[in-house]
């Protein structure tokens, strides 16, 4: 029998301050007599007497607490002097319960007695801001999803931008290299979390998964109130809303804050705080990995540059990956997707050498994407079981598959949806007119 960690006491929000002459958000917090620090900095500065900036800000000092509030997760957070309106309460309670749903699996922990105290706030109404259309800010990871938003973005936006945020001083090879080939500008973030969560192990905390994409999404938000953008537009598709397990009826996705849930409750908060400007919206929510993989087949430029293995990312710059290691779950996943689209030499040279669908030790991996065996979904952001079945049905039968050890193990399948039925827009979605792609306007 597993045994529950040790909960904290309380969890406190202290403050924050906009700091515009250092171009710059610090965030305070408490836990249980521990205090915690993280700075945001945004080198490019911008207009930082916008009210717009003031309220993202507030919005990025609720979301960045997450992080810090996993370290002991007591069952009662504090907003202390922040007050927050009903919706913002609902919104809040969700993103630490649901966005923190794999950490407390893994750490076999029940949050569900989560209790959020503090003020509640009566806005009148939202804060004026009124950016020119057509300035989109599009964070950017350098993987196949935000290469194709920068890509379909180009002949509907006059002017484009990349968003990244790195640590202080530090930035990947990975991003920089297909950032570089889209040339579009790059506004950057830098962030800075207090270094005690660099000791977790050390300190006796609480470890594991947290929403990040929820905080770098309020980031840009802000980012994009300070250089006047009317939007922020990530590259979520329809299957990071598919949950990893179910447990006792309760979904729990690795990916929620790239899930239409979050999405949904984001824009909620938005509306009654920025009425839509900057506007939230995933351009690839309506689409499937299959036909986002489908697309990026045909940016022949970005081949040898682009890199998603989570190994090209590793904090430690010492142990940064400067290639694909052709092994983990992502670069299984990656291989799986684009090979119904790309040849099996062009994916060779993508691995160079090391391409997973050539090495039949992998198998195992294969089949837990493909839901055939007792293994879970891989905690990863990955597809969903039945775009991982057709791409394995639409890559099998290829001539230059002939004889793949590895696809031969994963067949034969049966019963999976219609390759048709994922190559074609599905789902609700809240992409803008101005911003859709044909596929959307047919």
């Amino acid at each position: 029998m597993r045994v529950s960690p040790r909960r904290g006491e309380s969890f406190r929000y202290v403050g924050y301050d906009i700091d515009a002459s250092r171009n710059r958000l610090v965030c305070r917090y408490r836990l249980d007599g521990r205090e915690f620090r993280e700075e945001v900095t945004f080198p490019g500065g911008g207009a930082w007497d916008e009210p717009a900036v003031a309220e993202a800000a507030r919005l990025v000092f609720l979301l960045a607490a997450v992080s810090y509030y996993k370290s002991a997760a007591p069952p009662v957070v504090d907003l202390g002097d922040t007050a927050v309106t009903d919706v913002e309460r609902v919104f809040l309670r969700e993103f630490y319960l649901d966005g923190l749903g794999e950490f407390a699996y893994r750490n076999n922990l029940d949050l569900s007695d989560l209790r959020i105290v503090g003020s509640r706030l009566a806005r009148t109404a939202p804060v004026a801001f009124s950016p020119q259309d057509g300035r989109p800010l599009v964070p950017f990871g350098g993987g196949v999803d935000s290469i194709v938003t920068a890509e379909l973005l180009r002949p509907l936006a006059k002017d484009p931008a990349l968003f990244v945020v790195n640590r202080p001083g530090d930035r990947f090879d990975a991003i920089e290299r297909p950032a570089g080939v889209t040339g579009f500008p790059v506004v950057r973030a830098e962030r800075l979390i207090d270094p005690q969560l660099l000791r977790s192990g050390e300190l006796g905390f609480l470890n594991g998964h947290v929403p990040v994409t929820g905080i770098l999404s309020a980031i840009a938000l802000m980012a994009a109130a300070l250089d006047g953008r009317d939007a922020v537009v990530m590259s979520n598709e329809w299957s990071a809303s598919v949950g990893t397990v179910e447990v006792d009826g309760r979904s729990i996705n690795h990916q929620y804050s790239k899930g239409e849930a979050f999405e949904n409750s984001l824009r909620s908060v938005l509306a009654e705080t920025l009425a839509g400007r900057p506007d939230y919206f995933s351009l690839l929510r309506p689409f499937t990995e299959l036909w986002i993989a489908r697309r990026f087949a045909a940016y022949p430029q970005y081949f040898d540059h682009f890199r998603s293995c989570n190994r090209a990312f590793h904090l430690d710059p010492a142990r940064r990956l400067d290639r694909w290691c052709g092994r983990c779950d992502k670069c299984c996943f990656i291989d799986l997707i684009l090979a119904p689209f790309l040849d099996e030499p062009t994916l060779r040279r993508v691995f160079d050498g090391r391409e997973p669908l050539a090495d039949p030790a992998l198998v195992g991996r294969f089949q837990a994407l493909l839901g055939l065996s007792s293994e879970n979904k891989p905690w990863e952001c990955v597809g969903d079981v039945t775009e991982c079945r057709v791409a394995t049905l639409l890559a099998a039968p290829r001539r230059d598959r002939a004889g793949s050890a590895v696809l031969a193990a994963l067949g034969p399948l049966s019963g999976e949806p219609t390759p048709e039925e994922l190559l074609t827009p599905h789902g609700r979605h809240f992409v803008p007119d101005r911003y859709a792609p044909d596929d959307l306007l047919v």
